[in-house]
């Protein structure tokens, strides 16, 4: 069944849901909500052309998509740092000292904020179809 429109409905979900996370300053659950809201437009676009998404990595999945659609320099980019905090924002054992909560700050949190926006919205024109 073909529901990329359903994952591209949850990864704005979860771009709505990072913004008021950073807007309340819990910038490690921003970048995550933001990777994740990353993860789940490329697999929506993976499945609006008909190609198979597995995985949690932003930038796995990006190279799986950019087999079927030239993706911009800057996604591939903004897809690698998203990817590190897909574990980093929220395990305390990841660092060597430090609760995430403590260890993001709020440019960090803008720039994710900011990389998930531009890939949810590259993703949105290859679910509507209107991809080069």
């Amino acid at each position: 069944m073909e529901r990329s429109r359903d994952w591209l409905e949850q990864a704005e979900g979860d771009l709505a849901l990072a913004r008021h996370a950073c807007s309340g300053g819990f910038y490690d659950w921003t970048v995550f909500a933001a990777q994740q809201a990353a993860e789940k437009a490329f697999k929506g676009a993976l499945q609006r052309k008909g190609a198979e998404a597995w995985g949690d990595s932003v930038a796995a999945l990006l190279r799986a998509l950019s087999a079927q659609v030239p993706v911009p320099d800057e996604l591939i980019e903004a897809a690698l740092e998203l990817d590190k905090g897909y574990i980093a924002a929220r395990y305390p054992d990841v660092h060597p000292s430090g609760a995430p909560r403590e260890l993001y700050t709020r440019s960090e949190a803008e720039r994710a904020l900011t990389h998930a926006q531009r890939i949810v919205e590259f993703c949105a024109g290859i679910v509507a179809g209107t991809d080069a």
